[in-house]
């Protein structure tokens, strides 16, 4: 059985592990399960089998450890970034099959019979979030130009019994909208929720318009991601997925939608945003609802590993001899990047961290340190930055340059970047620099000294 087959699979293996809370007790959709889904971050996945007024399950915080990625993919923790790059550049095309097949056509509802809130038991999260949002929904769709599907995911405001109000930020989906929008058509969409962490990882890829992100997925799995048509629109769908929404984002309409609370642990404002309808629904037997805790780790590392690999490339293009890079959790895993390189140049931090900014708009404050500085270790980052950076000479700021319009420091995502070359001159004197040491520290056994 391969643990990410489907979320199935992945619940079984958690289990196994023991990294899986099993909550019996009656909860309310209205905070309570994210409250717990907060208490169990960074523990264990939260499996929801008693919600008030529903009875299907919901699961919270499907993977919130850069380890538990790992174990999705099958791989050592330090190998995630290259294994995604390899996925990025060799994506394995997806297999079609027939609709009998899939489990997630076993149930289906038509439109006259959809309503999301009476169907599904979709959570209110934070205070003032505006009401019920669906945060763990695949969004995929295709360019109406070349066929090509994309995987996105964006936070979805119940509106109505089959109506959704999206943010839709503009990048590839933005673009396939509008392309259809300027032709005054609407363009299909499929929802899809309930999926294992494999496909939850691979909908975040830095991808080029036309590569499709399930194909990613199957790189990374090693194995064909099995896809079924959806039942009323040209969308092709992962087939072992719990719930598949099929809609139109409609034309020439804009309604209300947020406040929401956001990844950097603040709220997105109210504004007029894209709307979708829901035509179909289907599902499998005994389906399991599928939430993202925002601003939880899995939140943030679902958005923070596949920008680590795509930065990581870029900044190989300026200095190769760059190691790794960790867009740490502190730092919303979208604002501050560290940084590992092997200097053979004066001035080559200061490019790399040129090249961060470039790389990526999000980034707004860079560490470059030397390879021996554990970058995801953030009393080893605090260290160098304390011992190896004078700001007269260590420091680049760029002003109004764009970053996140998330981010409530800045106008409107304009503001100041700073990076910090922490690395050793290397003109630097004998033992200046030199790290101490213990001899035979990294083999002593503490417990053969204590009684």
């Amino acid at each position: 059985m391969d643990r990410c087959e489907s979320l199935r699979n992945w619940l079984h293996h958690l289990e196994e592990k023991s990294e899986l809370a099993t909550i019996e007790k009656k909860v309310s959709l209205n905070y309570e399960i994210a409250a717990a889904a907060k208490k169990l971050d960074g523990k264990k996945a939260g499996y929801f089998s008693n919600v008030e007024e529903y009875k299907t399950p919901v699961l919270a915080g499907t993977a919130t450890t850069r380890q538990q990625f790992a174990d999705a993919l099958n791989i050592d923790v330090d190998k995630l970034s290259k294994t995604f790059l390899d996925a990025l550049k060799q994506p394995l095309p997806c297999h079609l099959i027939e609709s009998k097949q899939a489990p997630v056509h076993e149930n289906i509802i038509e439109k006259k019979d959809v309503d999301l809130l009476h169907q599904f038991p979709i959570p209110v999260h934070h205070e003032k979030d505006s009401g019920n949002y669906i945060t763990g929904g695949l969004a995929i769709a295709k360019d109406p130009v070349t066929g090509k599907q994309n995987v996105s995911i964006h936070r979805l405001q119940i509106s109505g019994k089959d109506r959704l109000g999206a943010l839709i930020l503009p990048r590839h989906l933005y673009n396939f909208f509008k392309n259809k929008e300027e032709a005054g058509e609407g363009l299909d969409i499929a929802i899809v929720i309930g999926v294992d962490p494999v496909l939850l990882l691979a909908s975040q890829a830095i991808a080029s318009v036309g590569q499709d992100e399930l194909e990613v997925a199957g790189a990374l799995k090693g194995y064909e991601e099995q896809v079924v048509k959806c039942k009323t629109i040209d969308v092709d769908v992962p087939a072992n997925a719990e719930i598949v929404l099929e809609g139109k984002i409609l034309p020439e309409v804009r309604e209300t939608e947020g406040p929401f609370g956001e990844f950097p642990k603040y709220y997105g404002p109210e504004s007029k945003k894209e709307v979708i309808e829901i035509n179909t629904i289907t599902h499998r037997n005994n389906p399991i609802y599928q939430t993202i805790l925002p601003a939880s780790y899995e939140h943030l590392l679902l958005g923070g590993i596949p920008r680590e690999a795509s930065i990581l490339n870029k900044l190989r293009e300026t200095v190769p001899t760059v190691k790794d890079v960790h867009l740490t959790i502190g730092g919303t895993c979208r604002y501050h990047l560290a940084v590992s390189m092997k200097k053979r140049n004066e001035g080559e931090a200061k490019n790399v961290i040129l090249a961060a900014f470039a790389a990526h708009y999000d980034v707004k404050h860079v560490v470059v340190v030397d390879e021996e500085v554990d970058i995801f270790n953030m009393e080893e980052i605090e260290w160098a930055v304390a011992t190896r950076f004078q700001a007269d000479k260590d420091m680049v700021v760029v002003h109004d340059s764009l970053g996140s319009k998330l981010d409530p420091s800045t106008d409107q995502g304009v503001g100041s970047k700073v990076g910090f070359d922490c690395t050793v001159p290397l003109n630097a004197q004998p033992m200046e620099y030199e790290r101490i040491r213990i001899p035979g520290l990294e083999d002593l056994n503490i417990d053969d000294y204590i009684k």
